[in-house]
């Protein structure tokens, strides 16, 4: 009977990039769509997932059967639990994560084993370019989220462009520990 019930459900896999502002957004999306009833899987880094269960308790995945957390490995050496991780180390290795991403969606996927529904979409942070490829191989729709300020975003979009020109970064005289333009 469980097992009819979460058949008919849709089931969104959401993966943020490894940094704290981002996977909050997601999560709150990720909640969001449970809500009007999505079963959610959650995926973070094994770093991630452990500071989440030493912050929140070892029970704090526990609770609901639709919703649950995942984790896979970030590719990073081990570092200090405490600290956050290095974010050029993290950008450069998000780029080896297609593997394991697949590997869980595999995972997901095998109605044998998992005891979830099929995931019928992923719902990428869009700064994680390997949820696209993990989509396009196992054909399920995707949607980028991204997690950043529109202002942040056109920045991004076009720091290039704008380095071409000369504006950034930004010149300027200092007076009195004030930069005067």
């Amino acid at each position: 009977m469980i097992s009819n019930i979460l058949a008919d459900k849709p089931h969104a896999v959401c993966i943020p990039c490894a940094a704290q502002s981002h996977m909050k957004s997601m999560l709150k999306l990720a909640k969001l769509l449970h809500g009007i009833g999505f079963h959610i899987t959650f995926v973070n880094t094994e770093f991630n997932h452990q500071r989440l269960l030493k912050s929140r308790g070892p029970d704090a995945m526990d609770g609901l059967p639709d919703f649950r957390f995942e984790s896979m490995p970030d590719g990073l050496p081990p570092s200090n639990e405490n600290a956050t991780q290095d974010a050029a180390a993290l950008c450069e290795a998000s780029k080896n994560l297609l593997a394991p991403f697949n590997d869980l969606l595999h995972k997901l996927n095998d109605s044998a084993s998992s005891n979830v529904p099929p995931v019928t979409c992923i719902v990428s942070d869009g700064f994680m370019p390997v949820a696209i490829d993990a989509a396009e191989m196992h054909q399920i729709p995707i949607a980028l989220f991204f997690t950043i300020s529109a202002c942040s975003f056109m920045g991004y979009k076009h720091f290039q462009a704008l380095q071409e020109k000369g504006l950034t970064p930004l010149k300027g005289m200092c007076r009195g520990g004030k930069t005067v333009f």
